[in-house]
């Protein structure tokens, strides 16, 4: 037992003692650098070798070209790199099809849904229309609820009504009279309003429409609607008190005619529902003359004969 310990500890100064005598070899013969003109002169060396060596594998792709592709990929979303890579050839860029697909893939994509509703908005517009109720209170504190139609295509209102009770069979008659003499379009938007419930849905298909409801909380999706509820409101109900149902008829059958004829669209190139066309002044010194629309609300002006 004595002699196992004792050989332990005669194993530990062995060490020890190697240990000190590296050390005294290091410190008697130190560690060699170069001066320091010889580590410039390989620093200048291999720099003029990199640069004067010719760069391989792919080309570079330009911040130009990367933006061109975000572009295409944004305002395209069904193209593929097979097709962005045609659009690019056919503008003089010369580049690999496989690097128009590395970014492609790196194009930030677009979450928001609502540029995609709209291009097929644009693309079906002359084949949709839209319904909706909006509710205007009178000086007695009822409520009145206005009923429309719109068609996309000119923004025209196909029909209007206003009543106090509205009820399926009630919508179902304003569908009916608003396509008495024409065929109807073929998508019929409208909101999940109880108001059009399973009855109106079988009313808009035997008009040979199909119906179409938008999802739930999603005012944007019918947006034609919803702007001419705005414009109704901010061109006149805004600025008049409702006494009751014969009245809020009157005053909009003589809005609808204002916004069918007078009234200018910025979605229609400046023009209007029913198309205004543009007065010839015959001469510099023609007078313009005022005429008042919506009891002096609104005015049209024209050239005076």
């Amino acid at each position: 037992m004595v002699s196992a310990f004792s050989s332990r500890e005669d194993l530990v100064l062995e060490n020890l003692a190697l240990r000190q005598q590296l050390l005294a070899l290091h410190a008697k013969r130190p560690r060699r650098r170069l001066p320091a003109r010889h580590r410039a002169g390989f620093r200048l060396y291999w720099t003029w070798v990199s640069r004067a060596r010719q760069v391989g594998g792919r080309k570079c792709v330009s911040k130009e070209v990367h933006a061109l592709i975000f572009r295409m990929v944004a305002e395209n979303p069904s193209w593929g790199a097979p097709r962005i890579h045609g659009e690019l050839l056919k503008l003089g860029f010369d580049l690999a099809e496989r690097s128009v697909s590395r970014w492609v893939r790196r194009a930030p994509k677009d979450p928001d849904l609502v540029k995609r509703w709209l291009t097929f908005l644009r693309n079906h517009r002359e084949a949709i229309a839209a319904m909706d109720f909006f509710t205007v209170p009178t000086l007695t504190f009822g409520v009145l609820y206005c009923f429309f139609v719109i068609g996309h295509d000119r923004r025209k209102i196909l029909r209007f009504n206003v009543t106090r009770n509205p009820s399926a069979f009630w919508v179902a008659q304003q569908l009916r009279e608003a396509w008495a003499y024409k065929p109807a379009h073929r998508f019929l938007l409208f909101d999940r309003d109880s108001k059009f419930g399973a009855d109106v849905v079988s009313a808009v298909r035997d008009i040979g429409s199909q119906p179409t409801r938008i999802a739930f909380r999603s005012p944007w999706q019918n947006g034609v609607a919803e702007r001419w509820v705005g414009s109704c409101r901010r061109d006149l109900l805004d600025h008049v008190v409702v006494l009751n149902e014969r009245h809020l008829k009157r005053l909009m059958a003589e809005y609808v005619r204002y916004y069918h004829d007078d009234r200018t669209h910025l979605g229609l190139a400046k023009d209007t529902p029913a198309g205004r066309p543009a007065a010839i002044r015959p001469g510099v010194e023609s007078k313009i003359q005022s005429l008042p629309r919506l009891g002096g609300l609104h005015h049209r002006y024209a050239v005076a004969a």
